[in-house]
């Protein structure tokens, strides 16, 4: 019994999927965040511009 759950690696495998899940979810929410922040800027640049020139 001792040397089964020795030998058992599919708690392992769970976790080690676990992580990659973890990892993809971090990269994905700083992409759009990152995307997010440049159409911010990109439609504040705008925003302000097109108001200075009906000034």
């Amino acid at each position: 019994m001792l040397r089964r759950f020795i030998q058992n690696e599919s708690g392992a495998t769970a976790i080690e999927y676990g992580l990659i899940a973890a990892l993809l979810f971090l990269a994905i929410v700083t992409g759009v965040s990152n995307y997010a922040n440049g159409l911010k800027t990109l439609f504040g640049d705008n925003a302000g511009r097109i108001q200075d020139a009906l000034r």
